[in-house]
């Protein structure tokens, strides 16, 4: 069995594991290091020692994408959210004549519900029901055990479709670590049909390319602009960040107006396979997590 059928059977057939052996087992098959629990250097197994060692409920409210537009509208203003068109417990409650030509279909509990319609006339409402109530149905929390996502109560909500001359915008998510935004992975051509079109490339705050995804070092030198406004999304960044030992905001910027996306506690649950192991260290290195609360803690 390859890694992929055994991350799949994993997902599928082992959710009655106990969340710290199905952690430790994942871990080892995804990021393909035994994780280290007793003292964690890197930022994949600093985010593992989080997801059991610092909980509060602050953080299922900012990981549910209908109740952290509320924390967003305190914090920055709500400017800055994506115009919300509606929001329904049952995808047959949708009425899509109501909508817009173009609009985004999303759940707010997990990362797989999405549907990108820029054409209510094309849209394959088949598909687009199939996916939504497959999401519906689904809990987030058993794919990577993030507590966050646990008693988060499934809904699908509605928002305008902001465009980049007519194609999905570039997404930029800020990490920050402690409180204080470092590097910017731009991800662009996320939603393409053609998948070897999407990139995902880091840069940093003067906006350099820094390779630190597996395979960067053999890139061209990316051509991405700098993002209008650039200091202003760090300074977002930062102020949605604070409460967190550690944060990921995403953000739109479409000539210089900047949306929120959403906040990431803990990026591909802390299993990312595609970041070098030098800079999973590097990361862990800026992430410091608080020991105060740790003796004789471990995963």
């Amino acid at each position: 069995m390859n890694r992929e059928k055994a991350m799949t059977f994993m997902k599928k057939s082992l959710r009655f594991l106990p969340d710290k052996a199905y952690i430790k087992l994942y871990y080892r098959l995804r990021v393909g290091r035994k994780l280290n629990t007793h003292d964690p250097e890197t930022l994949n197994e600093k985010l593992q020692w989080l997801k059991f060692n610092y909980r509060f409920p602050l953080q299922s409210i900012v990981s549910d994408k209908l109740l952290v537009r509320d924390y967003v509208k305190e914090k920055i203003g709500e400017e800055y959210l994506i115009p919300l068109l509606g929001s329904w417990e049952e995808y047959s409650d949708i009425d899509f004549s109501s909508l817009p030509e173009r609009f985004v279909l999303k759940c707010n509990h997990d990362s797989g519900g999405l549907v990108v319609c820029t054409d209510k006339d094309k849209l394959n409402y088949e598909e687009a029901k199939k996916k939504i109530e497959k999401s519906l149905k689904s809990n987030f929390f058993y794919i990577g055990r993030e507590y966050q996502y646990r008693n988060i109560k499934p809904m699908i909500l509605c928002e305008k479709f902001i465009s980049d001359d007519g194609n999905v915008p570039m997404d930029y998510k800020i990490y920050c670590f402690n409180g204080k935004p470092d590097v910017i992975l731009v991800c662009k051509d996320r939603f393409s049909k053609n998948s070897h079109k999407a990139s995902y490339l880091y840069y940093d705050q003067e906006w350099n390319f820094v390779p630190l995804n597996k395979g960067d070092d053999k890139l061209p030198d990316p051509k991405i602009p700098m993002p209008k406004n650039l200091d202003k999304m760090l300074e977002i960044a930062k102020v949605l960040s604070k409460d967190f030992v550690f944060a990921r905001i995403d953000l739109y910027n479409i000539n210089g107006q900047i949306y929120f996306g959403e906040i990431t506690l803990s990026p591909n649950s802390g299993f990312d396979a595609d970041i070098t192991y030098e800079t999973d260290l590097m990361f862990g290195k800026k992430l410091k997590i608080p020991y105060w609360n740790s003796i004789n803690r471990e995963i």
